[in-house]
């Protein structure tokens, strides 16, 4: 069974009025004086399971991130989506503990109700970033889910990234956590997914068809000048530079820790059934990148609220009809996993109390308070809210 780990980038806020304050250095400093969490692994765990909780693979740590108002966690590789969610919510207790001795609460929000200004962290490669894309550097306080799983090789990693271009736009509608910018809502489900696309390399791809041209075209746009390094692959899809993994980055990130669960056992479907495909010889959906862009702007536009663009007519259907044909897509992986009915009862969940976009609109309309929407997000980060 492939293992999964999911990042999460977190932003911090100011316990009173909500904006976003400058304090990842003393957050990331009491985190550290304190015990690592240890991420629960469920007893029917395979070797792999043990292998990941004995810390010989990597990940299970909490970092920096571009801005010094947010920070990323980062669990250690399960195969069991309870102990993900165990774990995801583990490191999101530590953030949350920390961040308090520094005066601060932690959200779930692909971007900041509140207005915000830049506080670019002092690293270097953050710097030369600074220098060399200017706004697009110092505006970019986004927060995103990234949700990797292993792969057998790199051939069928870009295999696995050819067959999953139709269904990304799907992940990101459900995800959608990201309706205001500067304190202004924009009429977008994720404006998340908007402040992305201005990176160079962001946003979704051609179909490869082997490791050697998928490393090519990297080698080519670092070779270009126009972005920095390998870290700078922005695809809504790639293969990981540092683990051998396929990394899934077009969720936004999700309040409810349930719901990153869910984001996580979609795109472990995705891999299988991709790569049962690609193993078959079965070619890829015939998709333009031209038509993929239009589909990741209608599921950032809306969310699940309206249409989303069908990956296989091209044609717009609603959005509940659309992400019942991607579990449709991917339920043998679903049950062969055991993921079968999380995903469904999840899925139903998210189409009775809305995604994160909706809940934070809802939230606004009830109080007419920004400061109150951010206060929610703590709450539902913390998993306070039953």
């Amino acid at each position: 069974m492939r293992t999964v780990g999911v990042e999460e980038e977190l932003l911090l806020v100011d316990a009173e009025s909500g904006r976003p304050r400058s304090v990842a250095a003393r957050t990331l400093q009491y985190a550290g004086e304190a015990a690592k969490p240890a991420e629960p692994i469920n007893g029917s765990a395979g070797a792999a399971e043990r292998t990941a909780a004995s810390g010989d693979a990597p990940g299970g740590s909490l970092e920096h991130e571009l801005q010094q108002q947010q920070i990323e966690t980062d669990t250690i590789p399960h195969t069991d989506m309870i102990a993900l969610g165990d774990g995801v919510r583990a490191w999101r207790d530590r953030a949350i503990t920390a961040a308090r001795r520094a005066g601060a609460r932690v959200i779930a929000s692909g971007t900041s109700p509140l207005p915000v200004g830049a506080a670019i962290v002092g690293k270097p490669r953050y710097l030369k970033m600074v220098e060399h894309f200017g706004l697009t550097t110092t505006e970019q306080l986004t927060g995103a889910c990234h949700v990797h799983v292993s792969i057998e090789s790199d051939e069928e990693g870009v295999g696995v990234l050819d067959r999953i271009r139709g269904w990304l736009s799907v992940l990101l509608a459900l995800s959608a956590n990201s309706p205001f910018w500067q304190g202004e809502d924009t009429k977008y489900a994720s404006f998340r997914s908007q402040a992305m696309v201005r990176w160079p390399t962001a946003g979704p791809t051609e179909a490869f068809g082997t490791a050697e041209r998928y490393h090519e075209l990297v080698s080519s746009m670092i070779a270009s000048g126009a972005i920095l390094d390998e870290g700078m692959v922005y695809f809504d899809a790639r293969l990981s530079h540092h683990y051998p993994t396929v990394e899934i980055r077009v969720a936004d990130v999700c309040p409810d820790a349930a719901d990153t669960v869910l984001v996580a056992a979609l795109c472990r479907g995705l891999v299988d059934t991709a790569a049962a495909a690609w193993s078959a010889g079965e070619e890829p959906l015939p998709l333009s990148v031209s038509m993929l862009r239009l589909m990741s702007w209608q599921a950032g536009r809306f969310g699940i609220e309206g249409d989303l663009i069908d990956p296989r007519t091209l044609k717009p259907r609603a959005a509940r009809e659309v992400v019942a044909d991607l579990v449709d897509h991917v339920r043998v992986a679903l049950r062969e996993n055991g993921d079968e009915a999380l995903v469904d009862a999840q899925i139903e969940q998210i189409f009775t109390r809305g995604n994160g976009a909706m809940r934070q609109r809802a939230m606004l309309e009830k109080t007419g308070q920004l400061s109150d929407v951010v206060a929610d997000l703590a709450t539902a980060t913390a998993g306070l809210d039953g």
